[in-house]
């Protein structure tokens, strides 16, 4: 997958970034090809190799109408988790490492259904709020939003589904 500079695109786990340069380093005694990309969240500079972009799951930012998808999922959607904690944590790990809008969204409904049946454990609170930023974050530039609409956007479409977005921790 190519990307240009000014290219607004996921990095997995760590959220929306912008391609701010794309250029050739001598790190390990040949020429790589580098992304440099500003996460927006965060304000970091990652340098990702080109040949690592496939592995790592650096993508494009999802377009308006699969947020639409996302957005219909947590209103309506099915979700299942394991029961054990470590089977459901591991689960949820891989699901936020691989990056997909659905496997976060699919993350964060789990984790808030569980949440309204008993207190989720820190790891999992962490978890849910990560999971909340980066749903907010992609939705927020796929819409062309400001944070505080992708947030009442996010929480409305919670509100149907009887979900309550997380409070800030």
């Amino acid at each position: 997958m190519d990307f240009n500079v000014g290219d607004k695109v996921v990095y997995p786990n760590q959220g929306v970034g912008i391609i701010e340069q794309v250029s050739s380093r001598n790190l390990t005694g040949q020429p790589e090809m580098f992304y440099l990309l500003k996460l927006s969240s965060s304000s970091m500079r990652v340098m990702v190799p080109t040949h690592n972009v496939m592995i790592i799951g650096l993508r494009r930012v999802a377009k308006s109408r699969e947020v639409g998808g996302i957005l219909d999922y947590l209103e309506r959607g099915r979700c299942k988790s394991a029961q054990d904690w470590k089977d459901r944590f591991k689960e949820n790990s891989e699901k936020m490492r691989a990056g997909s809008l659905q496997q976060v969204a699919e993350v964060l409904k789990s984790l808030l259904i569980l949440n309204q049946a008993k207190p989720l454990s820190f790891r999992e609170k962490r978890m849910l709020d990560r999971a909340w930023a980066l749903l907010l974050d992609e939705i927020a530039v796929a819409r062309g939003l400001d944070r505080p609409m992708a947030e009442g956007l996010l929480a409305k479409t919670l509100t149907k589904s009887n979900l309550k977005a997380p409070l800030p921790s």
